[in-house]
C-alpha cells in the first residue's frame, strides 16, 4: 500500500506574507506578451499562458505555485485531505467564508461543475467535435449542434480515474479507481456553477441555478446538460469587455473591469474577497505587447512598472540602460519546439517516418540560436529532450541516451535528400503553423524554410493570428512552431501531451508502448524508477521523430520603484504567482 502521510513540496501560502490592505488610488501597469483569450482556463482550445496569468489574479483555488517553485496550499480558500488510501480517497472542503465576487458562496456545486467539465464523463460518446471545428480559426462552427452534451474540458489530469463524486454543502469527495501519483494536482475549482447554469438555463436566482445544475447531472437531463455544456465551452471566450458583467464573476483577489482586444486588460481589487491573499494594489492594467524591445521602451518611458520577457542580448542591453529598475534574472519553464503532424495534416507528408526524419535533419538549431542572438543568462543551449527541463534531474541522462543530439545537432542536407529519395516523393510539401505577429517565430520559420528547401522540401506558410485555436485542427497544417510552457511539477504532464488522445496531443501522435509507459508513470512513486520510465519515453519520441526541441527560454524581469515584492517564478503564471503580495511604494 502506498503511504500518503508525507506530501512533498507543499507550503502554505498564508505563511508567505501578511494579509495586505488595499491602498486607495494605487495602480500599476504590467506589460505582457500575449493577449487574453478566454475566462475559462480549462477548455482544450483556450489553454494559454496569457489566460493563466489573468486567471491567477481573478480566481482562487486550493493550490498554486511559488517562486522556488513549490506547490502551495491556500487553506484560506479550502482544504483537502486523504481520508483513505485504498482506494485513494480525497475530500475537498471549501471554507465557509469563501465566496464569489457577487457574494454567492463557493460550494460543492462549483466543484461538481469542475469535475463534470474536466472529466467529460457525461459527454455524448458518439459526438466528434472535429466535425464542427472551423479549420481556419479552430473554433466551433455556427452549425455546432445545440442538443449535444459535450464539455470541451482539458482531460488527462487523473480525474478520469475517479468515480462519480459524493458531494454535500461545501464538500466533495473523489475516489480513485487506482492510485494516481499526481493526485494533488488533479483537481481545483473553475467557473461559478450559478453563472454557467443560470445563463444556460435562463435562471436568475443563484441557488435555483445551482440546484438546476445538480438535478441535471443527477437525472442525466441531456437537454439541460447540452445547454450547460455549450455555454461552458463558448460563453467565456471574449476579447472585449462583455456586455454581461456576470461573466466576469471570480473568487480571487482581483476582478476584470475592462478588456480591449489586443491592447490591455484591467483588473481591480475584489471587495468581496475573503481569503489570505488580499491585495494591496487597487488597480493593475496589463498591456499586451508582443515585441520585447517595445516592452522595454514602454518601461523606459514610464508607461510600465513591471515587464517580464525573453532575455535576448538586445533586450539585455536595453534593460541595462534603464534607470532605477530592479532587474530579476531567471529561467522560464518554456521551450521552443517544432512538432510534426502524424495524421490529419494538410498534405499528409509526415505520415511517412522517412520524411519526418528528413525534415528534422534540415533544421539548423544552432543556426536559429545564432541568428536570434544567444541570451546571455544561459548561453541559449539547444534543448535535447522532449520531457526533461535543462538542469532538472534526468536531463543529462536523457541527452546521453535518447539520441537527439547525435542525430540532429548538425544539419544534414545530404542525409535529408537521401531519405526523401527513399520515400519516393519528388517535392514533399510542409505547411508550418506559427504566430505571424511574433518576430522571433517569423525569423525561425524563415531559417527553417531556407534550409529545408535546400533538401528538396516545399515549405509553405500556414501562419495565422488564430494559431492557438488552430493547433490540432485537422487539415490545416503539417507542422507547428511554438513554445510549450510547463504548468505543473507533476510527472504526468507528459500524459496530456504524448498519450494517444491526450488533451494536449495536438499532432495525433500515437505509440502503444509510450501509452503503456505513461500509464506506469502515473502510478510510480519511486523517484529513480520515474526517471527511468521518462528516459524510455523520451527515447521513443526521438526514435519516432515526434518533432524537435529547439531551446529553453531564459527570462528577465524589470520592476520600477513604484512597486515592491515582485518576484519571478519559472512556473505559470510566472511573475503573477504572488500578485496579491505586491505593494505600492510612496512613489506610486
Amino acid at each position: 500500500m502506498v503511504s500518503l502521510v508525507a506530501v512533498s513540496s507543499f507550503v502554505l501560502v498564508a505563511c508567505v506574507t501578511e494579509q495586505s490592505t488595499v491602498v486607495s488610488g494605487s495602480s500599476i501597469t504590467v506589460v505582457w506578451d500575449e493577449p487574453f483569450l478566454s475566462y475559462n482556463g480549462t477548455p482544450s482550445r483556450a489553454n494559454t499562458a496569457a489566460d493563466t496569468a489573468i486567471l491567477s489574479m481573478t480566481n482562487a483555488g486550493f493550490t498554486s505555485y511559488t517562486s522556488e517553485p513549490a506547490l502551495a496550499r491556500d487553506e484560506s480558500f479550502g482544504t483537502y485531505d486523504v481520508v483513505a488510501e485504498d482506494p485513494l480517497t480525497v475530500q475537498y472542503t471549501i471554507n465557509d467564508e469563501t465566496q464569489w465576487s457577487d457574494g454567492v458562496a463557493v460550494d460543492a456545486a462549483d466543484m461538481l461543475l469542475a469535475w463534470v467539465a474536466t472529466t467529460g464523463r457525461l459527454n455524448d460518446p458518439d459526438f466528434d467535435p472535429g466535425d464542427y471545428t472551423d479549420p481556419d480559426t479552430g473554433m466551433f462552427t455556427d452549425d455546432y449542434p445545440t442538443d449535444v452534451v459535450y464539455f470541451d474540458g482539458a482531460r488527462g489530469t487523473g480525474l478520469d480515474l475517479t468515480a462519480f463524486p459524493e458531494f454535500d454543502g461545501k464538500t466533495l469527495t473523489l475516489v480513485y479507481d487506482e492510485f494516481f501519483v499526481d493526485w494533488e494536482l488533479a483537481f481545483d475549482v473553475g467557473l461559478p456553477a450559478h453563472i454557467v447554469a443560470g445563463k444556460a438555463l435562463e435562471i436568475d436566482d443563484p441557488a435555483e441555478a445551482k440546484q438546476a445544475f445538480i438535478d441535471a447531472v443527477a437525472g442525466n437531463d441531456t437537454v439541460a446538460l447540452a445547454a450547460i455544456s455549450s455555454f461552458w465551452n463558448t460563453g467565456f471566450t471574449f476579447t472585449e469587455t462583455p456586455d454581461d458583467l456576470d461573466l466576469l464573476v471570480g473568487s480571487g483577489p482581483y476582478l476584470i473591469t475592462e478588456l480591449v482586444a489586443e491592447e490591455f486588460i484591467t483588473v481591480e481589487a475584489n471587495e468581496n474577497y475573503r481569503g489570505d491573499q488580499a491585495p494591496a494594489i487597487e488597480k493593475i492594467s496589463v498591456r499586451f505587447v508582443a515585441d520585447a524591445l517595445e516592452a522595454v521602451q514602454a518601461f523606459a518611458d514610464g508607461e510600465a512598472d513591471v515587464i517580464s520577457t525573453r532575455a535576448t542580448p538586445e533586450v539585455t542591453a536595453a534593460i541595462s540602460e534603464l534607470r532605477s529598475a530592479t532587474v530579476i534574472w531567471g529561467q522560464e519553464n518554456l521551450h521552443q519546439h517544432l512538432d510534426l503532424m502524424f495524421d490529419n495534416s494538410k498534405n499528409g507528408t509526415f505520415d511517412n517516418p522517412a520524411l519526418r526524419a528528413a525534415f528534422v535533419k534540415t533544421v539548423p538549431r544552432e543556426g536559429i540560436i545564432d541568428a536570434l542572438g544567444s541570451p546571455v543568462t544561459s548561453g541559449a543551449p539547444v534543448r535535447d529532450s522532449h520531457l526533461f527541463l535543462p538542469g532538472s534531474p534526468g536531463y543529462v541522462e536523457a541527452t546521453e541516451v535518447n539520441g537527439m543530439a547525435d542525430a540532429y545537432d548538425a544539419v544534414d542536407i545530404a542525409g535529408a535528400r537521401a531519405l526523401i529519395n527513399e520515400a519516393g516523393v519528388d517535392t514533399p510539401t510542409v505547411c508550418v503553423l506559427y504566430a505571424p505577429d511574433n518576430p522571433r517565430l517569423a525569423e525561425e520559420f524563415s531559417i527553417i524554410r531556407e534550409s529545408a528547401t535546400d533538401a528538396g522540401f516545399v515549405v509553405d506558410d500556414c501562419s495565422s493570428p488564430d494559431w492557438r485555436g488552430l493547433l490540432g485542427t485537422p487539415g490545416h497544417h503539417d507542422a507547428s512552431l511554438f513554445a510549450w510552457q510547463t504548468r505543473s511539477l507533476g510527472v504526468t504532464n507528459a500524459v496530456e501531451t504524448f498519450r494517444s488522445e491526450g488533451v494536449n496531443n495536438l499532432n495525433y501522435y500515437s505509440n502503444s508502448r509510450v501509452d503503456e509507459l505513461l500509464d506506469a508513470l502515473a502510478v510510480e512513486i519511486d523517484p529513480v524508477e520515474k526517471i527511468a520510465i521518462q528516459l524510455e519515453v523520451d527515447t521513443l519520441l526521438v526514435n519516432d521523430v515526434y518533432g524537435l526541441t529547439l531551446y529553453q527560454f531564459p527570462s528577465v524581469t524589470a520592476v520600477s520603484p513604484r512597486v515592491t515584492n515582485v518576484g519571478s517564478s519559472p512556473m505559470a503564471p510566472t511573475i503573477f504567482w504572488n500578485v496579491w503580495a505586491w505593494e505600492p511604494t510612496e512613489n506610486n
